[in-house]
């Protein structure tokens, strides 16, 4: 995890990160839990909010410069079955190795609600962009692929809502270290989804809850 150790100052400052409309219905959506683990927390942004909202919070990542409190995979949660009122993850299941493994680690350890929120898939050209400019992103995926990974979690989906996310486009790849050699490239496949100086994405937030 050397790799994102590195990239962890970045994360924490990089202003589509730390802030957003996504992130406020996030706390919005937490009303009413008292407890929540943030998976794969990064730059800790979602873990922030939620102390800040009054939740008890323990954050994980793989990656020890996230500064995490507990170090593990996201398909490796070391906590009991229903330890926490809320579990979210945002922004991160892209980079995860089996992301139904991790759906369904994160359905076990909570109690009540399940909150996922990652890039939506949009085709294979934007799929190889992502893998050049970084290489541990795994894959995106589609409103239904989420759908069915959540509910074979034993997870009902009560809502689910689209956010665009802006990112400077030179910012964006010198944040994940993308190499000179590549960046051309990069930036052809993503032609249709840039703007300006800012490539342009989609994010899909579920709330989802237990069934059982």
């Amino acid at each position: 995890m050397t790799d994102w150790s590195s990239r962890a100052e970045a994360y924490r400052n990089a202003p589509e990160q730390r802030e957003g409309a996504d992130l406020d219905l996030i706390v919005e959506w937490a009303r009413g839990s008292r407890t929540a683990l943030d998976v794969a927390t990064g730059g800790g942004h979602v873990a922030r909010r939620l102390r800040e909202a009054g939740l008890e919070v323990v954050s994980s990542d793989p990656a020890p410069g996230m500064q995490p409190d507990v170090i593990c995979r996201a398909e490796d949660l070391p906590f009991a079955d229903g330890a926490f009122d809320l579990v979210v993850t945002r922004i991160a299941p892209h980079h995860f190795g089996d992301v139904a493994a991790a759906v369904a680690e994160m359905a076990r350890v909570s109690n009540d609600l399940v909150l996922v929120e990652d890039t939506l898939y949009v085709g294979e050209d934007v799929e190889e962009a992502e893998r050049l400019r970084d290489p541990t992103h795994v894959r995106s995926y589609t409103e239904g692929e989420w759908r069915g990974m959540l509910e074979a979690a034993g997870l009902a989906v009560e809502d689910v809502r689209e956010f665009e996310k802006r990112h400077p486009l030179q910012e964006w790849l010198d944040r994940s270290g993308t190499p000179e050699e590549d960046r051309a490239l990069v930036v052809e496949l993503l032609e249709s989804h840039i703007e300006g100086d800012e490539y342009v994405d989609t994010k899909l937030l579920f709330k989802a809850r237990k069934t059982t």
